[in-house]
């Protein structure tokens, strides 16, 4: 049984510890200002975007957009980021332009334009279907109890190993000396950290 949950145990620190370096990664370019993960909470863009698709936009330059292209932009009406496509572009002066966007699936552009700097959040790779899955890992709710049942596979983990050493050690049952004091294996696991990435909302009008 010990070797069930150790196994288990091994597998699941694993696991997490793959989570937390990806989701720490994130984290860590999403902090920087490299990256910005989007959840598509509409389908204003359909088919080519659809709800609960997770974008990963990085920064583009306003002067290189061209109409056709998709981009998020901030709405001072949804306190959101609009992903939408350019129809109009004009350049108000060297540090601002004015972007008139509209969806795929909308039958008319937005209510207003958007005015915006020297760059914007350009969507690039994104993954179908995954937005909500990682809302949802993301919340309290979830993280907190799955942080729980790893460090109780942990437990499970280190306890069988210490009982195998002494099985290892002592195969007759007999106390010895030299398991007084004795120190933990260089390569006991650790628990994973969790940062979890900073994720917005996408969403139209």
């Amino acid at each position: 049984m010990f070797r069930v949950l150790r196994f288990l145990g091994s597998a699941a620190l694993w696991f997490g510890a793959v989570l937390g370096v990806l989701a720490g990664a994130v984290w860590l370019a999403t902090t920087a200002g490299v990256i910005q993960p989007l959840i598509v909470i509409s389908g204003s863009m359909e088919p080519a975007i659809e709800t609960g698709d997770l974008l990963i936009a990085t920064k583009a330059d306003t002067a290189d957009l061209e109409v056709g292209d998709v981009v998020s932009l901030p709405s001072d009406l949804t306190q959101k980021l609009v992903t939408h496509r350019i129809v109009a572009i004009t350049a108000l002066d060297a540090n601002r332009w004015e972007i008139e966007m509209k969806g795929d699936a909308n039958p008319t552009v937005d209510i207003a334009p958007y005015v915006v700097g020297d760059q914007v959040w350009k969507p690039g790779p994104h993954i179908p279907g995954v937005g909500y899955t990682v809302s949802t890992l993301m919340r309290p709710g979830f993280v907190m109890p799955a942080m729980l049942a790893l460090v109780a596979l942990l437990g499970f983990s280190l306890l069988s190993e210490d009982e195998d050493d002494d099985d290892d050690d002592d195969p007759v049952g007999h106390d010895s000396d030299h398991d007084v004091g004795r120190s933990q294996p260089d390569d006991e696991p650790l628990v994973p950290a969790w940062p979890p990435p900073k994720v917005l909302e996408t969403a139209s009008r």
